[in-house]
């Protein structure tokens, strides 16, 4: 099954729009999740994929998520999903499904 990034990047829009009235800093990392789909997903080779793309990647202890954490970037729609796009095209070639984001400290 193909992945419909269209309907992503309505998420990151809505997300944007639902936030309306906050304060949301100008720049900020993004902290990217991602859990891993198959039993014989190469995590080290999704990792590395991600740092040639500027992303910090962290491991958490459930042993079924990646972190992949940006440089700050401009917190609109448009520079999230952009970083968002390289990630996920990335995790689904490497057997990993996006699960969101938020903005890191």
């Amino acid at each position: 099954m193909s992945h419909d990034y269209t309907a992503q990047q309505r998420e990151t829009e809505t997300i944007f729009r639902e936030a309306k009235g906050e304060v949301l800093p100008a720049r900020a990392p993004v902290a990217f999740t991602f859990f891993v789909e198959e039993t014989d997903a190469d995590w080290s080779a999704f990792e590395k994929a991600l740092r040639a793309e500027g992303f910090r990647t962290r491991r958490l202890r459930d042993g079924e998520t990646v972190i992949a954490t940006s440089a700050p970037i401009p917190v609109t729609p448009g520079a999230v999903w952009e970083r968002e796009r390289v990630a996920t095209a990335i995790a689904l070639a490497h057997d990993f499904y996006p699960d969101g984001w938020e903005l890191a400290d």
